[in-house]
């Protein structure tokens, strides 16, 4: 069993290598505590016992304040009343309107979320994209790499060196240009 009292009383505000010692030395106890507070909770907690002991952990060594435990009984039970805190915390922000407050969860039964097969014809995608890499180089470059590769605007940007204004930009303007092109076969949709 670890003491963490022995090395909390010398511990200053700001010494980064005391908290991290201090941490190592109770870590796993602090994960086993937080298992069992966690354990308690209704079905659907999405806080796990990990993120608990790291928030639990901050809590309690705040660099606003030194910390001086009695006893290894009195470190302990100063990480269960701030994981109680905790949990308390995330049960009131649950609740709150902006966070779905009055809602229930609903088990979805997987055939309600399936997908239908779209019906992609690639030569076509492709033969537009190629027509359109005549017109704007850059722009369909830009559709090549969401289309096929799905990288984000801002990859893409990065990707072209261009920023994530002018691909905003572009996006909009092939993928009108491409709906366009795609509706006289009536192909996809690209979004």
């Amino acid at each position: 069993m670890c003491d963490p009292t022995r090395g909390s009383s010398q511990m200053e505000p700001k010494d980064s290598l005391a908290a991290a010692e201090l941490l190592s030395l109770v870590y796993d106890e602090l994960r086993k505590l937080a298992a069992v507070r966690l354990a308690h909770e209704k079905p659907g907690q999405t806080l796990q016992a990990t993120a608990l002991v790291h928030e639990a952990y901050l809590r309690l060594t705040d660099a606003g304040k030194t910390q001086h435990w009695k006893s290894r009984g009195h470190f302990f039970g100063a990480a269960a009343e701030a994981m109680r805190r905790i949990l308390i915390d995330q049960a009131r922000r649950k609740q709150s309107e902006k966070h779905g407050g009055g809602l229930e969860r609903q088990d979805l039964a997987e055939t309600l979320i399936t997908a239908p097969e779209p019906s992609v014809d690639i030569l076509a995608v492709s033969e537009a994209i190629e027509r359109f890499e005549r017109i704007d180089p850059v722009a369909a470059e830009l559709v090549k790499l969401r289309y096929y590769a799905g990288l984000t605007i801002p990859e893409a940007a990065e990707s072209l060196g261009i920023s994530t204004t002018t691909a905003d930009r572009y996006w909009a303007y092939a993928r009108s240009w491409l709906h366009a092109e795609l509706k006289k076969g009536d192909s996809i949709k690209i979004s």
